[in-house]
Parts: C-alpha cells; structure tokens; sequence
C-alpha cells in the first residue's frame, strides 16, 4: 500500500494505530530505539507478568507477533524458515509461536458449511461435533461422519478472516516501505520478502490447493504400507472447507512421553525418517512442517501426516545442487562446497570469497572427521546457515525452506528415539542420488532441456540481431545507462560551479565598488566572497573525508 494514499490509509486507520502501538510498547520500532524509553517499556508486562525490558529482543517480537494476530503469526511462522535474513537466533525463538485462536460459533460454522457446499449440514453428514479438535490463525477442525458411517475431520476457514487477512497484507506492504528507507533493513529486502508471505500466505487460504496437495501424496505413498495420507472427499470440500479421512491414533509428542503407549520409538523414528526423505530425494515434493503435532501414530507404528497447507518442491536443478552439496560434504571438499553456496544464494557485490572459503573449509574439517552415526545434522545445518547470514548471502525461499524442515526432522526423530542419526538414515538415500545422477534417463532428459534451450536461443537470436541492425540503419538504436551513486558528484560539482559564479561575481562587486559602501568595501561583494569562501571550505571537507557532499561512506 502507497503511504500517500490517503483513503487507504483513513480505511485501515484503526488497525495501523494498533500495530504501531503493538511495535511501540515492545519496543520494536526503529524510530523509537533512537530515545531512551527503556523506562516506559518497563511499565508493560509480558502475559506471564514479567516486565517486558527483562526479555530478549527475539522473545519481544515473537510476542508482539502474537499480539498483533493470525496475519502476524503466520509471518512470524514463515520468517522462522529464513534463519539466513533473521539470525539462527530470532528464527529458533519464531518456531514457538503458537497460532491458537478462539474457535467461531457453531451458527457461524454451519452457516459457512452450507454456503460453500450447498447443501444443509444434515444433508451432508450424518453426525457434526459443534466443538472443534482444534483452533489454529486461518480455521479450526471439526469430528464428523459421513452418511456412509466414515469418521472424518472438516477443515473450517474463520469467518472473516480472508478479509481481516487483506488489510493486514496491506498494511505490511506500507510497512515494507518504511522498512526499505532504513539502511539496516533495505539489505533485507523488506518488499521482497513480504511479497513471498502474501502469496504464501494466499495459497493457504485456498483450501482447494491442500486438497491437490492431499491427492498428490497419496498417490506418492499409494505403495508404502507404513506411511497413512488421510484420504480426501472433494465432493465436501471447496476453496474454504476440506473434509478428509480420521486417522485414529495419538500424536508423536504423546507418544514419545514416558509409557509410549506401546509404540516402537525406534522403528517409528526411522520410518518417519525415510518417509522424509523419500519425499525430498526421490518424490521431489514434501511436507514442509514436520513437527509433532503433524505426525500421528496408528497401530503397526503406522506413520500418519496431517496438515498439508505447508509443501516443498524440488526441481531437477534443484536436485543436482543438493547432490552436488552431499557429495562435496562426503569428500570434504570445502572448494566445491563454497562454490554450491554462492551459486545457490544471491551474493552481495563486495563479498569477500577467500575469508568465505576459510570459514567453509574450517566447518567442512570439523564434520567431515565425525563418524556418521554421532554426526548431528541439525547443528552442522545451523552452523552453515550461520556462515551464510554473516556474509549477506540470500538463499532462495525454497532452499530456506528445505533446511528448515531437515533441522525439524532430526529434531523429531530424536524426540522419539534420542539415539537416532538422520545423517546415517540419509545414506541409502545418498546412494540411490549419486545412481540415479549418472543414469541414462537423467543424462538425457538433461542433455534434451539443454538442447531446448539451445533451440529457443537459436531461434530468437536470429530475429533480435536484425531488430537491432533495422534500429541502428533507421537511427533509433537508444543505450539506456542506469547511473548509481552519480548524485553526490552531481552535487559536489554543482556546489562548487555555484561557489565559483559567486566568488566572481563578487569580486566584480568590490572591484567596482558597488554601494552600499561599508569603509569603502561593498558590502555584497564582500559578503558574497565570504559565502563563497564557506561554501569552498564545506566543499574541500566533504572530499577529503568521504569523496561525497552528502552523505559518507
């Protein structure tokens, strides 16, 4: 949203008052750090009581996050797979953020059942529980059954809330331009990034798109016996209500408390685990949000996923860096893996690659000497991610995203059984991709891409070179520069051409003594020599300290 847009802004006015009253009783906006108000934050307690000038700056923004609502919690949710733009800090303290929200009534439940599916509820299931299993940002969750007799669960969007979600996206786009006029925060590229969330975020509001989503993993798992996808009912379901298959059990972190109601931790954490990894190294496409609550076990130590909303992709591209990366890794070849980083994220202009290159090959030393099955997978991708963030290196959303879930998914296997090693899981996996780079198929479906796109040039260079020979003959063949970084020169010689017109101008004034006469001096002229002679001095200080007049390096 343009902040100069007036309307906009009188039509949000109450909901900006209120995030800029959030930000600044957490002490989180910019232009308030500038002033001593550590003692006003102080009034303010945190919902446990304490004082808010006692919590970190990380716990302050996760709990203004929750403050501000579903919008700001799914943000705070999504920046928490992005430790290279937030610090490994900050990113660890947003994956506690909780998006429990009271439940809607079950009038207004019902009432949007129907609209969406057309029919009256009792037509549509034999039995409906008004209370919900669960109330997350964007809907809650319902028991029901079928006419058929089937247990299911209906997926129910907040009254609302596409609404309440539109102003709020709004509003984060003014506030991604306040944030780009900020030094510290333009590196991260505020717009871009809020950009991401907004159609991130749209896509989970399209329930429909889960639906696809459900399908597609059922059809990747149609053969494994221990993995269970709820099955999907696309007659009872539309863009804001998905009904989908019960899976009875109990959720992982139930059962992996002391008593374990029985279940085999072991097998179901390298079950679990190679499901993971069947999914990102051979599907191409996975689920993206392994936490406990998303896993249930079922009896046999079946492994259950719930909540498809979050999903990764991973094209052919993608796949040969990844494999490029495991097989640098296994040789412990820092080089290669330094060129994988930089080719993977987008690197800042002045980035200095020999210290780069040191501080990869220190981590590749340091892991690369530990045996497999002691190996922690999530430090050794924290402490990668941390090299990344120090030297300003963006990684791309989905590579962000992939790391995240690898990091949740060592840590949810080790919940289940703490002697696990995903690294030693990841083996056969390893394995089957250094195969699978080599193979005939793989080789030819990438020589045809090539060969595609050797094409596509053959065929568009031809007629852009004569559209550049028909231009210059007929003599509108225009070079458009982009300049940067021009203006303060622009000013440096503008200031001193002033400087130099009025020093001569007043000299003419006092060499031809131009009243009014003060001693016989002109007085313009004498004090015009002096303004041209401050003007000089400013000059020659701001060359000799920066080499610019406005601004300094």
């Amino acid at each position: 949203m343009k902040l100069t847009t007036l309307p906009q802004v009188y039509r949000h006015f109450h909901r900006w008052v209120e995030i800029f009253a959030v930000l600044s009783k957490y002490g989180l906006a910019d232009w308030m750090s500038r002033f001593d108000l550590r003692f006003a934050r102080s009034i303010f307690k945190d919902p446990s009581g304490a004082a808010l000038s006692r919590q970190s700056r990380e716990v302050r923004i996760r709990l203004a996050l929750t403050e501000l609502g579903p919008t700001f919690v799914k943000l705070g949710q999504i920046l928490s797979t992005r430790p290279d733009l937030v610090g490994i800090e900050l990113a660890a303290e947003l994956q506690r953020l909780q998006d429990r929200v009271p439940a809607d009534p079950a009038g207004a439940v019902r009432a949007l059942i129907e609209l969406e599916l057309g029919k009256p509820l009792d037509l549509l299931f034999r039995e409906f529980d008004p209370q919900p299993l669960a109330s997350a940002s964007i809907g809650q969750v319902h028991k029901a059954r079928l006419l058929g007799g089937e247990l299911v669960v209906v997926k129910v969007q907040h009254t609302k809330i596409d609404e309440t979600i539109r102003v709020d996206l709004d509003i984060l786009g003014g506030l991604a331009l306040l944030a780009e006029r900020i030094p510290e925060l333009a590196n991260y590229r505020p717009r871009a990034i809020v950009a991401e969330f907004q159609r991130q975020l749209r896509r989970e509001l399209d329930f429909s798109r889960e639906l696809r989503n459900l399908q597609q993993f059922a059809r990747n798992f149609r053969r494994d016996p221990t993995v269970r996808i709820p099955r999907p009912f696309p007659q009872l379901s539309s863009a804001r209500v998905l009904t989908m298959e019960f899976l009875p059990g109990v959720p992982l972190a139930e059962a992996a408390r002391p008593g374990g109601n029985g279940v085999n931790l072991e097998e179901v954490a390298r079950r679990g685990a190679n499901a993971y990894l069947t999914m990102i190294f051979q599907h191409g496409f996975y689920h993206a949000d392994p936490h406990p609550g998303n896993i249930v076990l079922m009896q046999g130590d079946v492994i259950g996923l719930v909540d498809f909303g979050m999903v990764g992709q991973i094209d052919d591209a993608l796949h040969e860096l990844i494999e490029d990366m495991l097989v640098a890794l296994a040789d412990g070849d820092s080089e290669q893996l330094t060129q994988i980083i930089t080719r993977l994220g987008e690197v800042p202009p002045h980035l200095d690659h020999a210290a780069l290159g040191l501080d990869v090959g220190d981590f590749v030393a340091h892991y690369v000497t530990q045996p497999i099955e002691t190996l922690n997978l999530s430090t050794a991708l924290t402490e990668l991610t941390g090299i990344i963030r120090r030297y300003h290196i963006m990684l791309p959303a989905r590579i962000a995203l992939l790391l995240k879930s690898l990091v949740m998914l060592e840590g949810v296997s080790r919940l289940a059984s703490p002697r696990f090693s995903l690294m030693e899981a990841m083996l056969p996996h390893r394995r089957t991709i250094v195969r699978r780079r080599f193979s005939p198929r793989r080789r030819w479906r990438k020589a045809r891409r090539v060969f595609h796109d050797l094409e596509r040039l053959a065929e568009i260079f031809p007629r852009r070179m004569l559209e550049l020979l028909d231009q210059a003959r007929a003599g509108n063949f225009d070079v458009h520069l982009d300049h940067r970084g021009l203006e303060p020169s622009v000013n440096r010689l503008v200031l001193g051409m002033l400087a130099s017109a009025l020093f001569l101008g007043s000299a003419l004034l006092l060499s031809r003594e131009v009243p009014p006469l003060i001693a016989g001096v002109s007085l313009f002229g004498g004090g015009g020599c002096l303004l041209s002679l401050a003007l000089g001095i400013r000059l020659l200080r701001a060359i000799n300290k920066s080499g610019h007049l406005d601004r300094r390096d």
